[in-house]
């Protein structure tokens, strides 16, 4: 996420190239329905989307997923109906909720992780609002850190 507070700071920053949209790159071996392929063959070993991209980069020479196919990883996902419930921002914040609080039952005078809990907390709840208002999670979806421990343990 960015950072909360900035008015016009940070608008140094790494700009992808210029490509054109739907054009397959020179030098690919692999064809359109074998990307798809491989893109769904991660999603089934429930392979995060960040992850998923990271793959087609490294193993398989794809760039950018959007020149390939002209829309994003996520979109390619909902169309296979592979994404998951919740978003994967959301249970990467979740997750690292969960690690904190186990960790602050142990050592209840860490000061700094109460602090740092009750601000992975706030974006997890600003978090919710969003996915809320798009419709990505039901309207009755509730952080609650006890459900949230079961639910990430069987992930």
């Amino acid at each position: 996420m960015a950072r909360m507070h900035t008015g016009r700071h940070g608008k140094s920053k790494s700009r992808k190239p210029d490509v054109e949209i739907g054009k397959m790159p020179e030098g690919l071996e692999l064809s359109k329905e074998q990307i798809e392929q491989i893109i769904t063959d991660y999603a089934k070993q429930n392979t995060p989307p960040a992850l998923i991209g990271q793959q087609l980069k490294e193993k398989h020479n794809v760039k950018y997923v959007k020149q390939v196919f002209g829309k994003r990883l996520g979109a390619i996902l909902k169309e296979k109906k592979l994404n998951t419930e919740i978003p994967a921002d959301m249970l990467d914040l979740l997750k690292k909720a969960v690690v904190m609080r186990r960790h602050l039952a142990e050592n209840k005078k860490d000061v700094h992780n109460k602090t740092r809990l009750t601000r992975v907390e706030s974006k997890i709840w600003r978090l919710t609002r969003y996915y809320k208002s798009r419709g990505v999670l039901p309207e009755d979806w509730k952080y609650e850190p006890d459900k949230v421990a079961l639910l990430i343990k069987g992930v």
